[in-house]
């Protein structure tokens, strides 16, 4: 058996419009970013959705309560969270990109490596596959946990993925064998 998932990223941040990396700092969604939760939503209405799987920092909520107001389950999840950038957190979004393939093992200062993300997708995901064998579900993350569905669900290498430019998607779909 098999469990759909559909990789969302949260949406725009009021870091994100400053063009400033939050990292596990906690802000909320701006009003572009609002609008496009609600265009997230828009898009999944008419699919059979099981549940919402969120990380638990607050623009990644805020998409999945816009996106998904009522009849689906939000679970929110620690493991899903951005890069934990240490002292770099609040630094130029381009400073962060320049660095991330230096980041693959080593990790950002007082924070952590993208390898230690992968580790926290690999046991989020290994919960999915046992709990939500034959489900349709949607994750809302961030570009370091999409980086690690990339690398755990489609092999693309870290160094691959931590060097590779940005670019959203209205989606991304995965079949995560159970």
């Amino acid at each position: 058996m098999t469990v759909e998932i559909i990789f969302e990223t949260h949406s725009t941040s009021v870091d994100n419009e400053a063009r400033i990396a939050s990292g596990w700092r906690d802000v909320s969604l701006s009003p572009t970013g609002r609008a496009q939760a609600k265009d997230l939503g828009d898009r999944h209405r008419l699919e059979h959705i099981d549940a919402v799987f969120t990380s638990d920092l607050r623009r990644a909520v805020e998409t999945a309560e816009i996106a998904f107001p009522d009849g689906v389950l939000v679970h929110r999840d620690r493991r899903l969270r951005e890069s934990d950038y240490g002292t770099m957190t609040g630094a130029a979004t381009e400073e962060i990109d320049a660095d991330r393939p230096n980041r693959v093992n080593a990790p950002f200062p007082d924070g952590e490596s993208l390898r230690d993300v992968v580790r926290r997708v690999e046991c989020f995901l290994a919960d999915l596959a046992r709990d939500w064998d034959g489900k349709h579900v949607v994750v809302i993350g961030h570009r370091a946990t999409l980086l690690a569905f990339e690398h755990q669900l489609r092999g693309v290498s870290l160094e691959e993925a931590a060097a590779a430019p940005f670019e959203w998607q209205p989606g991304w779909r995965y079949v995560l064998e159970a």
